[in-house]
């Protein structure tokens, strides 16, 4: 079970200690994966993932059974100076969208077999604009952590988190400039679809968050200062899923900002996640890089709410499948050559 959150201390504590996967498990699944009916490295890619996947659940042999898909909704002061194309009201719109069953993410997590929960984060509180100061105090901060620290299902094997709060490609540009480096025109993308006026506030924007922020303290409190409550949630979510050892398949560019902040924040951090996507959000790839991520997929897809992600459920379902379940030379009479 999950230790309790009580401060910010004890969460960086919790992260920088977190053990990793379990060894024997991953090497069994390896010699497992060279006796399998198959040339070696056939399956690619799909082997390593197996491997990767049989380590942190410790199981050599392991199935899934049990993915879990959790979506963040908040709002972002930052919107009252115009960096999005959509008003702030759609977050709570499609909020009502997902507990319907009527969001993409909904088709895509019932066709990946994966039970989906959607938490909305005090959507009639957004957060500070970040030009004017922090967008998060500290109890506001530890509270949208929690929310996600206690969304994982502890019995879930395999996590994905998404969002949806309009303006939130505007604090995760801000992050990850602010993590990475660089102009904030090198991350600032257009989002929902500014046009070339939009995307020129929307720089300055990034552009006067970073100045006032950036360079004050690790990745957590860069996330405090220019994230939002869904983004601070996702990340509570992801290293609660690193605490139980559930693997996690990362979603789009603000999923991405999100985990680049745990990164930043405690080595290994991001050893039990991987990428489903690269979205079609310009900067997306460039996060990837650094974190030394290498996405499963590249549809073009800029939605969000973790459809990327859900996506790649059953890319990694079948890797464990053929892993687990197909048979070794022996057990199926071929000669191995």
């Amino acid at each position: 079970m999950l230790p309790e959150l009580k401060d910010l201390k004890t969460f960086r504590d919790l992260l920088a200690d977190a053990t990793g996967p379990d060894r024997a498990a991953a090497k069994a699944a390896e010699e497992r994966n060279g006796q399998l009916t198959k040339p070696p490295g056939a399956l690619g890619r799909l082997e390593e993932l197996a491997i990767w996947y049989a380590g942190w659940r410790g199981d050599a042999r392991p199935r899934i059974d049990a993915p879990q898909v959790i979506v963040f909704a908040g709002n972002h002061g930052v919107t009252a100076q115009g960096v999005s194309a959509f008003p702030p009201e759609v977050t709570e719109q499609m909020v009502l969208n997902f507990r319907r069953g009527g969001a993409a993410i909904n088709q895509l997590a019932k066709a990946a077999g994966a039970k989906m929960d959607v938490h909305a984060l005090d959507l009639d509180k957004p957060t500070a604009d970040f030009t004017q100061g922090p967008a998060m105090g500290e109890d506001e901060f530890l509270a949208a952590l929690r929310a996600g620290w206690q969304a994982v299902d502890p019995k879930a094997d395999l996590l994905v988190v998404g969002e949806m709060g309009i303006g939130n490609t505007t604090p995760a540009a801000a992050i990850a400039c602010a993590l990475f480096g660089g102009a904030a025109a090198d991350w600032t993308g257009r989002g929902t679809g500014v046009d070339d006026a939009g995307l020129a506030n929307k720089t300055r924007v990034v552009a006067e968050g970073v100045a006032m922020h950036g360079g004050n303290g690790d990745g957590l409190e860069i996330l405090r200062r220019l994230g939002g409550r869904e983004i601070a949630a996702m990340a509570g979510a992801i290293a609660a899923a690193r605490i139980l050892r559930i693997p996690v398949i990362l979603d789009g560019f603000i999923c991405s900002a999100a985990a680049a902040c745990l990164a930043h924040s405690a080595a290994g951090s991001l050893d039990h996640a991987i990428a489903g996507h690269q979205s079609a959000e310009s900067a997306h790839g460039a996060v990837l890089a650094r974190l030394g991520m290498q996405p499963l997929l590249a549809l073009g897809l800029r939605l969000g709410e973790g459809s990327g992600a859900a996506l790649a459920i059953n890319i990694l379902k079948s890797a464990v499948a053929c892993h687990s379940g197909m048979a070794t030379f022996a057990e199926a009479g071929v000669s191995d050559a």
